[in-house]
């Protein structure tokens, strides 16, 4: 009996529309993450790109719990000397409230070329608006 492995061509992709108004951003982020990668589904394979593309709107109204909205710091470097940047999760929710949800979720991807490329299937806005009605994406709702 042979294994069964996807090919590329093979593969069907669906359209997910999440709703993060009110949702915890651990827990939004790795069903998220599940989605891109293909993890939900039987013919899951982890070296193929195999996920769907999802939507997720409201962004700007995720929850954290506990203390992390002031005390969460997300860092970055320019690469050059003295650049070393930080900022809390509020000062980046004022700023760019996309980001939040964008970092969370690219840090549960592979972090080879292949999580690149799933994460290009990822669509976040900060509003209730998007702009990807033609794909007819389906309502997900998540299990927590």
């Amino acid at each position: 009996m042979n294994t069964f492995c996807p090919k590329a061509e093979e593969i069907t992709r669906q359209w997910h529309l999440i709703d993060a108004d009110g949702k915890t951003l651990g827990r939004l982020a790795t069903e998220v993450a599940n989605l891109l990668r293909g993890k939900t589904k039987p013919e899951f394979t982890p070296h193929v790109d195999c996920g769907d593309f999802v939507i997720v709107i409201n962004a700007e109204k995720i929850k954290v719990s506990g203390k992390k909205e002031t005390q969460k710091i997300y860092h970055r470097h320019s690469g050059f000397p003295g650049g070393h940047r930080q900022e809390s999760l509020q000062a980046l929710r004022q700023r760019r409230p996309v980001a939040i949800l964008e970092k969370a979720i690219k840090g549960m991807l592979p972090h080879t070329r292949l999580g690149d490329h799933q994460f290009t299937k990822l669509n976040v806005y900060a509003g209730s608006e998007h702009p990807h009605q033609a794909q007819q994406p389906k309502v997900y709702e998540l299990v927590g």
